[in-house]
C-alpha cells in the first residue's frame, strides 16, 4: 500500500463550498479547507484562533452602525436604533441625540460625511445633517437647500406626463395655481414650483386641482403652460437614497420616485443644485438610460464616480466632472440588491460590493489595458458564506472583510491582492450578528443576545465574547459589573488559568480561588477541518475515494497555549503545555514548535476527515502548517 506525505502549508484558498469538493484539481482546493470556524486567516497562510469580543454597551433595540472620522486621532462609533443615535468614543459612550429614523428604516439608510458633518438619506425621510461641535456635543438638522433672490437652488423635475398644465391666477403676489388635471396633494405645501423659469411656493392645497401659492419671482403671464417642474425631492416625490462626494461636488444618487437619476451639487457649494446656464462649476443632472430602468443603490466616489444599481455598475468620466464633459457608461450587468443598503466598501484598487442575489461579493475594479471596469466575483469558491446579507465592512489592518449573514453568522474574507490571498471563514458566537461597522482599525458589531443587542469590538487582547476584564491589586474572589451577562454560563480566565462552570447572578459571579487579574465571557469553539486527499503518489493511492488512513501528523504551531486534535482517537488535548509555579500568576507557557501525532483507523471520501482541531479553550492558538504522511489503500 503506497504512502502519501503531504504538507499543508498554507490556508490561503480559505473554506471551500461543499459543491466544490469534487474538484481536487483546483488551486484553491490544494490551499482550501473543509471547515474553518471562528478562526483568521493571515496573509502570511497561517491560521489563529480569532479574537474575542470585548462589551462596549448595550443598544437601546436593533441597531446600525456608523464610522464618524474626523481624523486619525478623533474617531466615533455612531450606533442608530429606532429615532435615536447614540455616540460611543474610545469605547465610551459620550453622548446621545433623537433622530428621524425608524426601527424599520435603519435598513434603509445610507451616508457620507463631510469633515464634522454626516449627511444621512432615506428615500422616506428629509436628508438630514448631524454635525459634530465636541466630542460629547452633536446636533441634527434638516439639509435645505441655498435660497438666493427668492430662488432655491434644487433638484427639479417633471413627475406628469406633457399635456398637463398649471394655470397662475396673477403674476405677483398671492395667487392660485390651476392645474388641467389631477396634481396636488398636501406634502407639496412648502414646496416650490417653477412655472417658465419662474419660482412660486404652494402655500396650501384645496384639491388635487387647486394650490394657492406665493409668486416668489414674477411669473411671465396668465396663462395655462405646460411649461413647469416641481421639486425632485419632498414629501410627495420621496427623498434621495443615497449621497457621496466626488470631485468637490455633492451627489445624490436616485429618488423614490425618480429611481435612476443623478444630481450633482455646484463645486464647493453642497447645498446648490441650480443648473445655471451650464458652466463648467454649476450644478449637473442625468439620467441612466438603458434597456430597463436602473434603480441606483449607492453612488461611490473611487477613481471614478461609481454608480451601483439594481441592473448594473456605472462610471461616470471627464476631467474634471462638468456639464459638457460629463460621460456616463454601464460597464457590468451584476446589480446590487435593491431591498436594503449595504454600502459598498473601498478597497485598495476597487470597490467591494454585494450583488443583486446576494450570493456573490464582487469587487469593481478598473484594467488599464481594457479601458475599463470588471467585476470579479471573490466568493467563486465559497458561495456558501454568504446567507442574506445584512451589512459589511473592511479592517484594512487585518485585510478582513466582514460580512454580517441573515442566519446570524460573521462571514470573514482576507484579502490580499500582494500575495493571491482570498479566503473565507465563518465567524459565528453565542447569539446573532446584525451589524458591523470598522471604526479607524477598530471592528465593531451589534449582537443579539437573549433579545437583548450588546455592541462589541473585536479585541485581540480578550479570548471570549461579551467579554469584560478587570484588575484588583490585591486578589479577590468577588467580581462585579456583570450586568450583560445575567443568567449565563461564563468562561474565566483568572490570572490566566481556565475556570468553567461558572454562571453570572445579579451581574457577579464568586471564584473558587481569588485572582489579581480577570477576564470574564462567553466561550466560542474554533474549527480547523482539512479537505479530503485529492492526489496520489504517481497517480496511484490516496484518492478521493481510496480508503486512506493517517499514519502521522506534525503540527507547527507558535505561541499557542491550547491544542486540541482528533487524528482518529477523539478530540484530545495535546500535551505539550507546560505550567508555571505560582499557579495563581501564571497560566500556561506559550508552545511554538512542531508537535508528531499518530493517526488510527481508515475513512474513505467524506466520511470523516484525517485530522480535525476543535476547543472552545480561550487561550491562543496559530497554527502554521501541517505535514500528513497517509496510508493509501488501491
Amino acid at each position: 500500500m503506497p504512502r502519501l506525505i503531504s504538507a499543508k502549508t498554507n490556508f490561503t484558498a480559505g473554506e471551500i463550498a461543499p459543491r466544490v469538493l469534487g474538484r481536487g484539481d483546483l488551486r484553491g482546493y490544494e490551499n482550501g479547507a473543509a471547515k474553518l470556524r471562528n478562526v483568521i486567516i493571515h496573509p502570511t497562510g497561517g491560521v489563529s484562533r480569532r479574537p474575542g469580543l470585548r462589551y462596549i454597551g448595550t443598544a437601546a433595540g436593533k441597531a446600525r452602525l456608523v464610522a464618524f472620522e474626523f481624523n486619525t486621532e478623533q474617531t466615533y462609533l455612531l450606533v442608530f436604533t429606532h429615532q435615536r443615535m447614540e455616540v460611543y468614543g474610545d469605547d465610551a459612550f459620550l453622548a446621545w441625540i433623537a433622530t428621524p429614523w425608524t426601527e424599520a428604516q435603519l435598513a434603509g439608510i445610507s451616508w457620507t460625511q463631510s469633515a464634522d458633518t454626516l449627511f444621512v438619506c432615506h428615500p422616506e425621510v428629509r436628508p438630514r445633517r448631524m454635525t459634530r461641535t465636541s466630542d460629547t456635543s452633536w446636533s441634527i438638522a434638516d439639509f435645505t437647500f441655498v435660497e438666493t433672490s427668492n430662488r432655491l437652488h434644487q433638484p427639479l423635475y417633471r413627475f406628469t406626463p406633457d399635456g398637463l398644465t398649471l394655470t397662475p391666477s396673477a403674476t405677483t403676489g398671492s395667487i392660485t395655481l390651476t392645474a388641467s388635471a389631477a396634481l396636488f396633494a398636501s406634502g407639496h405645501v412648502g414646496t416650490r414650483f417653477r412655472i417658465k423659469g419662474k419660482e412660486v411656493r404652494i402655500d396650501g392645497v384645496t384639491n388635487a386641482t387647486l394650490a394657492t401659492a406665493t409668486a416668489m419671482e414674477t411669473l411671465a403671464g396668465t396663462t395655462a403652460t405646460d411649461d413647469w417642474e416641481e421639486p425632485a425631492f419632498s414629501a410627495v416625490r420621496g427623498w434621495p437614497v443615497s449621497a457621496t462626494f466626488h470631485q468637490d461636488r455633492l451627489i445624490f444618487g436616485g429618488g423614490r420616485d425618480v429611481p435612476n437619476r443623478v444630481w450633482m451639487s455646484k463645486i464647493g457649494e453642497f447645498e446648490n443644485f441650480d443648473l445655471g446656464t451650464g458652466l463648467d462649476d454649476e450644478a449637473i443632472d442625468f439620467a441612466l438610460m438603458s434597456d430597463q430602468v436602473n434603480a441606483v443603490v449607492a453612488v461611490v466616489s473611487g477613481r471614478h464616480l461609481q454608480v451601483f444599481t439594481t441592473g448594473g455598475e456605472w462610471a461616470v468620466t471627464g476631467e474634471p466632472l462638468t456639464p459638457s464633459r460629463v460621460q456616463v457608461r454601464r460597464h457590468t450587468r451584476v446589480g446590487s440588491m435593491p431591498e436594503r443598503r449595504i454600502p459598498p466598501r473601498v478597497v485598495d484598487a476597487g470597490t467591494l460590493f454585494m450583488s443583486r442575489s446576494g450570493k456573490e461579493l464582487r469587487e469593481l475594479a478598473y484594467a488599464d489595458t481594457e479601458q475599463g471596469y470588471s467585476a470579479t466575483d471573490l466568493a467563486t469558491l465559497a458561495g456558501h458564506m454568504l446567507d442574506d446579507p445584512q451589512d459589511q465592512d473592511f479592517d484594512p489592518d487585518d485585510r478582513l472583510f466582514h460580512v454580517v449573514n441573515g442566519d446570524g453568522s460573521l462571514a470573514s474574507l482576507t484579502i490580499y491582492r500582494a500575495e493571491q490571498v482570498n479566503a473565507w471563514t465563518r465567524q459565528e458566537t453565542q447569539g446573532r450578528f446584525e451589524a458591523v461597522a470598522v471604526v479607524g482599525a477598530k471592528p465593531y458589531v451589534v449582537v443579539e443576545r437573549g433579545g437583548v443587542r450588546l455592541i462589541e469590538r473585536l479585541d485581540a487582547e480578550v479570548a471570549t465574547d461579551a467579554a469584560i476584564t478587570g484588575e484588583s491589586e490585591t486578589p479577590k474572589t468577588n467580581w462585579s459589573g456583570l450586568g450583560h451577562l445575567n443568567g449565563r454560563n461564563v468562561i474565566v480566565l483568572a490570572d490566566g488559568l481556565v475556570i468553567r462552570g461558572l454562571s453570572v447572578a445579579s451581574g457577579a459571579i464568586v471564584l473558587p480561588r481569588a485572582a489579581r487579574k480577570l477576564e470574564v465571557g462567553l466561550a466560542f469553539t474554533h474549527v480547523i477541518e482539512p479537505l479530503v486527499p485529492a492526489s496520489g503518489v504517481d497517480g496511484v493511492g490516496v484518492t478521493q475515494i481510496a480508503p486512506a488512513r493517517l499514519v502521522r501528523a506534525v503540527f507547527r504551531v507558535v505561541d499557542t497555549k491550547a491544542l486540541r486534535v482528533d487524528v482518529g482517537l477523539g478530540l484530545r488535548d495535546v500535551p505539550f503545555l507546560a505550567f508555571g509555579d505560582d499557579l495563581l500568576d501564571v497560566g500556561p507557557a506559550a508552545f511554538t514548535g512542531d508537535k508528531v501525532l499518530r493517526g488510527l483507523g481508515w475513512s474513505r471520501g467524506l466520511e470523516r476527515a484525517l485530522w480535525r482541531i476543535e476547543q472552545d479553550a480561550p487561550l491562543p492558538m496559530q497554527l502554521l502548517s501541517v505535514t500528513t504522511e497517509i496510508k493509501g489503500n488501491d
